[in-house]
């Protein structure tokens, strides 16, 4: 089966077990969703994540982080889709949530957050919001 937008598949999946508190969950792998992980990661929104094979198809397992048994994720929007790509320049790279939350931008310099473009002075594409 086909799937037109996996990254809003991707956000999908970590909302909807953010919202039925989850520990983990499972999505399949591909080299963006795992820079995606990373990301996540780096900026201490998810505790670990892992590759598994399953059936012999490639899956990332993300370990959710909770706070006080609250997520430490409250929410993820997808900016730029498939029917309408968003780009934006340097200089006006979006600040998410006053600097709490974190925008993830898909530069000619690979994936990185918004203030890693915004340090590197690059613009690209807006490919979602994480608070």
């Amino acid at each position: 089966m086909s799937m037109t937008d996996p990254i809003a598949d991707y956000l999908t999946r970590i909302r909807n077990a953010v919202k039925t508190e989850k520990k983990s969950v499972d999505i399949p792998y591909s080299k963006f969703k795992n820079n995606l992980t990373e990301i996540l990661l780096n900026a201490r929104l998810i505790t670990d994540f892992k590759e598994i094979d399953v059936n012999n198809k490639k899956y990332i397992s993300i370990r959710l982080k909770y706070s006080n048994e609250t997520s430490v994720i409250n929410g993820l929007k997808r900016i730029s889709k498939p029917g309408i790509r968003r780009y934006i320049s340097a200089e006006k790279l979006p600040r998410v949530r006053n600097g709490l939350g974190v925008a993830v931008i898909s530069t000619s310099k690979g994936l990185m957050t918004d203030k890693q473009a915004r340090a590197l002075g690059i613009g690209g594409e807006v490919i979602c919001y994480i608070w």
